[in-house]
């Protein structure tokens, strides 16, 4: 389960979601490549969708990277020593070329992702280098609103504020009497 932490990948996950994941390999559709992913391009050609686009949402971790995983759209793969920039789509790279870019060529076999809401990849905005296969984490299969709030606040991550939503503080107001009642002790019988 992760809990979602940033409006990145709106309006198909939304902050404070909770996201079941599989692991990759698990659930695959026959569209996804050799490690399990189906990315945007293949989903397009497939007619493979998750949260409503095409291609797999999957969860990676850069070893030694800063902050908390990272849940985003891979995009196309891409081969180590590859211009990407040249096949990558203008509107996701800011009119950037592969000389402007740490990330291109690319220094491994790998994804290139991005954030449904995000204006750029994340190899041009500096979110992630190239992902690596082995960095994948998870695939996202579920999505319950609202619940990953309760997660991110028993972790510190998040503080009770304007933001959160009114039924979420009704849900969880309405259970809190039930939590800790204690049962009624018996009335002897007569």
């Amino acid at each position: 389960m992760v809990a979602i932490e940033s409006g990145s990948m709106e309006p198909n996950i939304k902050t404070y979601d909770l996201v079941l994941v599989t692991e990759p390999g698990r659930l695959t559709p026959d569209s996804a490549d050799k490690h399990g992913i189906v990315t945007y391009r293949e989903g397009e050609a497939s007619e493979y969708t998750s949260f409503n686009n095409p291609g797999s949402v999957i969860v990676f971790d850069e070893p030694g990277g800063v902050g908390p995983p990272v849940i985003h759209r891979p995009h196309f793969s891409v081969d180590r020593g590859e211009n990407w920039v040249q096949t990558a789509d203008d509107r996701y790279t800011n009119g950037r070329d592969c000389e402007d870019l740490e990330t291109c060529p690319a220094p491994r076999d790998g994804y290139i992702t991005k954030g449904d809401n995000n204006g750029a990849y994340d190899q041009v905005n500096g979110v992630a280098p190239v992902v690596d296969a082995e960095w994948i984490t998870g695939i996202a299969r579920l999505r319950i609103p609202y619940l990953g709030w309760i997660r991110l606040a028993f972790t510190g991550q998040t503080v009770l504020g304007p933001t959160v939503p009114l039924s979420t503080i009704a849900i969880v107001g309405g259970l809190w009497p039930a939590i800790g009642r204690r049962p009624e002790a018996q009335k002897p019988r007569r």
